[in-house]
């Protein structure tokens, strides 16, 4: 096991230190194909309108069939990225309670945010989470819909309340999305639109979107990057199928964890200095800021040598930012201004 041995040595500033509130991207994952005749368009008979949602709607979430007799009123999500969304499309007035945020919600929509009823900082309860009389439970990951969480998703059903995973949380073979991309975002956005028959604000959405992403100048080109999200003893990096692949690719970074067939992984401490990457990205929550992973970096003899710490060449992404969600876009931008900045 890679040791970290503690030695002082002066912590670097953070460059870039905040992501720019910008454009919004939903829930990053493979769409959840439709399965009934009034579901998505690839499903069967299509709806009345562009704009419009025929009830009753089914849709097949990571493997679970939900039908929604009617655009859901009453819903508690759970995580950033599933809050997010639904502010993402003006949808605030239908959260009922909150759980579980990842940090700060992006400037855009922080107001919003602020106002709404926090049930819990952490994963609620099943009864806590039932008191609200919710119709849907919106969860970021779906280790979050268990009986030791807001309720395992046969038992919500069977007491008439549905419940949606962020698809690209999906852990099924068939769903998981592998890789995921940014059309895969922007279907999961559309997706969430027609269930809440909110098609014009999703189209919208979605078209922002992919305008910011094109006018993105990559900045990356011929470097190597680490993407380090938490862990001392074992650092879990950004690794080669989920989110921050997808946000590396976009900046033109070579991923030191390509090769790993997962989202998110651990990685030995030796792999990372036989990698030497050029800059690392570091994901700033509240449990283990981006400052903390610095001076771990810099007190242990061993990735003290690496060049990216010796350069100082430290990136940041607020931890909702770097999770498949709508913030994915933003991410993008603001992560290349940075890069851009390290050469001037």
């Amino acid at each position: 096991m890679f040791t970290l041995n503690p030695a002082p040595r002066t912590a670097r500033r953070l460059l870039g230190a905040g992501v720019a509130a910008a454009s919004l991207a939903l829930l990053a994952g493979c769409a959840a194909p439709a399965s009934a005749p009034n579901s998505a368009p690839a499903g069967g008979a299509p709806s009345a309108s562009a704009t419009q949602t025929v009830y009753p709607l089914t849709i097949d979430n990571c493997g679970t069939e939900v039908t929604f007799e009617a655009a859901p009123e009453r819903v508690i999500t759970i995580k950033s990225t599933s809050t997010e969304a639904l502010l993402a499309l003006g949808l605030d007035d239908r959260i009922v309670g909150t759980a579980f945020g990842d940090g700060p919600a992006a400037a855009a929509w922080q107001a919003a945010a602020e106002a709404l009823p926090v049930l819990s900082d952490k994963l609620p309860g099943q009864e806590a989470t039932l008191e609200l009389e919710p119709d849907l439970i919106y969860a970021g990951w779906e280790s979050n819909l268990s009986a030791e969480g807001a309720g395992d998703r046969p038992t919500l059903a069977a007491l008439g309340v549905n419940s949606l995973v962020s698809p690209a949380a999906c852990k099924g073979e068939a769903y998981r999305p592998n890789p995921l991309s940014f059309d895969a975002v922007f279907a999961d956005i559309e997706q969430l639109g027609e269930i809440f028959d909110v098609q014009d604000a999703a189209a919208t959405l979605v078209a922002g979107q992919r305008a910011e992403l094109a006018a993105v100048q990559p900045a990356g080109a011929g470097r190597s990057a680490l993407w380090y999200s938490s862990g001392n003893d074992v650092p879990y990096v950004g690794a080669g199928i989920g989110a921050p692949q997808m946000i590396l690719d976009a900046l033109e970074l070579e991923n030191v964890a390509a090769s790993v067939q997962d989202s998110w992984a651990p990685l030995g401490w030796e792999a990372i200095v036989a990698a030497d990457p050029d800059v690392i990205v570091l994901v700033d929550a509240a449990w283990n800021t981006a400052e903390s992973k610095i001076a771990l970096l810099e007190s242990n003899p061993a990735t003290a040598e690496l060049s990216a710490v010796k350069a100082g060449h430290y990136l940041t992404v607020p931890f909702p930012a770097g999770e498949a969600g709508v913030r994915n876009v933003e991410a993008v931008a603001s992560l290349n201004a940075q890069l851009a900045a390290l050469d001037g």
